[in-house]
């Protein structure tokens, strides 16, 4: 694994979170070069933006779990795409967990407290990303090389990463700690903004970025390195959720819905046809699937290795000794943890080239009941492999290397079409349906039910474990609701209705300890 020693020394100073204390220090120790010192060149600077990516790759700069960058957050659990999965998955209808790992059966019991440590893994993972992106775009931007052109490239992605980073938060956790590189955060900690201030900061923030010119075209930069369409997937996914975010009502959210038309199309511009073969999407070599695929976090069993990522989401489909599922998803071993509950398999028709589950005693009869919280009960989903699209598999299979996929042109397709039965202007009804139509063709099935009610099911069969379904289905008022239920929702067998407060996380205790600007989310 490359060791980013660079960002090290600039970002041993930002603490759990990254947004607290005083980063002009000088270190006692004369041996600890300074970053005034090596930032001497762009490529200096390349190389602390590369650890503004690797903040969603690794959790630290020592191998899989070695010296994490954040204290008091566990290397494995508390990596980037991990802890998302964590959040948008386990407590939902796509994915449970098995283990007694400390509280992590409390999301799928949407049970959590504000001491939770999975929630408190998500809250200081993104700060932290954003403290890092923060101080690099305040360090490049004053640096004597601010004035080139590829200086004001690596500081719109830095924007870019801190957009992502910020919509994850306003997603998650609404009400949050703000500041940006022009912020010089003292020991008290930074002021808490709004839902809606920091969904007008973001939507202003993607528009300049957008319209900056400063990033690359579509596909114009080297894979792992986002461009132009990362940024308007970030915005359209805020503008999507607007009414959630901004407290409104669907028909005063319509303006915003017009915007996600707009976008959307921008991005199925780009990326006309989808990749032909699904599961190509999910595999080792996923990084060749360029028609597709807009970003994704690289991984790689050699180079990147970490306990998240998809080395999480693989393993924890199989179980342990399984010897036979292992080597077809062509890795050494499983953890045995994460299952798919009956309701959401029950969405898929058998033709659905997307049904990639596997019964773990075999039986894949949307009967069988995970009546225990056992991994020998029920079914996992094995949508991601360890496998190349030719049917190879790298050498190294204790680790994976199979890139996280964030951004997909699939779900600009499936936006484009839920903005339009949503409102928008900006679309029109034939242009959502062929969009629609296009992702299910892809699956091997006919045309689409054009409505609301079915768009939330195809999002579903779509994206499942790819980050979203937490936020689709609060967006579609069925996360809380008693009106769509799960297994083991809310703690209950047979699934239960919870309080609405729950579609936001807390702001964690100790955070708020730490920081006493911030108020804790209505209802903890």
């Amino acid at each position: 694994m490359k060791l980013y020693r660079i960002a090290i020394s600039i970002f041993v100073a930002l603490g759990l979170t990254a947004c607290v204390g005083d980063l002009d220090v000088t270190p006692i120790d004369p041996s600890v070069t300074l970053p005034d010192e090596v930032l001497d060149s762009e490529g200096a600077y390349a190389q602390l933006l590369a650890k503004c990516y690797a903040g969603l790759t690794v959790s630290g700069s020592d191998g899989p779990d070695g010296g994490p960058d954040i204290d008091g957050i566990d290397g494995g659990f508390g990596q980037y795409m991990r802890a998302l999965f964590y959040m948008q998955e386990f407590t939902t209808d796509e994915a449970l967990i098995v283990w007694n790992d400390q509280t992590v059966k409390e999301l799928h019991n949407l049970k959590w407290t504000t001491s939770d440590v999975f929630v408190t893994a998500m809250f200081s993972r993104v700060f932290y990303q954003i403290g890092l992106c923060n101080e690099f775009i305040r360090r490049a931007a004053a640096s004597e090389f601010a004035s080139s052109d590829n200086m004001k490239t690596m500081i719109a992605e830095a924007r870019a990463l801190r957009a992502l980073s910020y919509y994850h938060a306003i997603d998650i956790f609404g009400n949050v700690p703000f500041s940006t590189e022009a912020n010089t955060v003292g020991a008290e900690g930074p002021d808490q903004i709004s839902r809606a201030d920091l969904f007008n900061w973001i939507d202003d923030e993607c528009k300049d970025l957008i319209d900056g010119g400063q990033l690359k075209g579509a596909k114009q930069n080297v894979y792992g390195r986002l461009d132009v369409n990362f940024v308007k997937m970030v915005r359209a996914h805020l503008n999507l959720n607007a009414a959630v975010y901004l407290g409104i009502s669907d028909a005063e959210a319509k303006p915003y819905y017009d915007v996600v038309g707009t976008l959307c199309k921008e991005i199925k511009n780009d990326y006309p046809a989808l990749h032909g073969k699904y599961t190509d999407l999910f595999g080792a070599d996923n990084d060749k699937m360029t028609d597709e695929m807009i970003f994704c976090v690289p991984q790689d069993g050699t180079n990147i290795q970490s306990y998240g990522g998809t080395t999480f989401i693989i393993k924890a489909s199989c179980g342990g000794g399984d010897t036979a599922t292992a080597a077809a998803l062509g890795i050494d071993d499983g953890w045995g943890g994460t299952l798919v509950t009956k309701e959401f398999i029950a969405k898929f028709d058998d033709a659905d080239a997307r049904k990639l589950f596997w019964g773990v005693n075999g039986d894949m009869n949307a009967t069988q009941d995970i009546e225990v919280l056992e991994f020998s009960y029920g079914w996992s989903a094995h949508k991601y492999t360890n496998v190349c699209s030719d049917g190879t598999t790298p050498s190294v299979i204790n680790f994976i290397s199979t890139d996280v996929p964030l951004f997909r042109a699939a779900d600009a397709y499936l936006m484009l079409a839920e903005a339009q039965l949503r409102g928008a202007s900006t679309v029109t009804e034939a242009e959502g349906k062929e969009a629609w139509n296009a992702v299910r063709s892809r699956a091997g099935l006919g045309a689409c039910t054009y409505t609301l009610d079915e768009m939330i099911d195809e999002r579903g069969r779509e994206l499942y474990w790819e980050f979203w379904r937490r936020s689709d289905l609060i967006r579609f008022d069925k996360f809380t609701s008693a009106d769509y239920l799960w297994t083991w929702k809310g703690g209950i067998h047979e699934g239960t209705s919870a309080d609405r407060h729950l579609n936001l996380m807390p702001i964690p205790t100790a955070e708020l300890n730490s920081n006493k600007k911030l108020s804790q989310n209505a209802g903890y």
